[in-house]
């Protein structure tokens, strides 16, 4: 019984690069553009590793690297894109620091990527992270979805489960 007088914990996705973040409706590609993935946000980023938003387990990555799933305590569900068209590269360019199943702390690296194969193929580094179940979870954006804002790893919040 006193469980369910308990509040629940708030969970703060935090930014897994530095970088200007983007608002999702801004991505050049129409599936993040109009949400169909989910609401979110994302970014340009210069570095060459991509870290947990928050605490978390892996629950998919994408046999072409390009692509990592989360899922929180609380049952809501987050997907990391690293760029766009980054499929077409087939996993050359990227590497995996993390195993599917893994239990993450926030902060901790995820999938490290060479900027020098990402450059050769003119690939647009814009990665979406969007909350593609929220599991029945309301959030709030911490950050302001200005364009081009700046935000930096592990420390700026972005969005708070409640």
């Amino acid at each position: 019984m006193l469980s369910l007088l308990k509040k629940k914990e708030s969970i703060v996705l935090y930014a897994p690069v530095t970088g200007a973040a983007i608002p999702i409706e801004n991505v050049p590609d129409k599936v993040f553009a109009s949400k169909m993935m989910g609401d979110g946000i994302a970014f340009e980023f210069e570095g060459d590793i991509v870290y947990a938003p928050c605490d978390a387990t892996v629950t998919m990555i994408a046999n072409t690297l390009h692509a990592i799933g989360l899922k929180l305590s609380n049952g809501a569900e987050v997907l990391i894109h690293i760029g766009l068209d980054t499929v077409d590269l087939q996993g050359v360019g990227f590497e995996k620091l993390v195993e599917k199943s893994s239990k993450v702390k926030k902060g901790m690296p995820l999938i490290k990527i060479d900027r020098e194969v990402i450059k050769q193929n003119k690939i647009n580094m814009i990665t979406p992270m969007v909350i593609t179940n929220r599991n029945g979870n309301e959030y709030v954006f911490c950050h302001e979805k200005d364009i081009n804002s700046y935000v930096i790893m592990n420390e700026t919040k972005l969005i708070e489960f409640k």
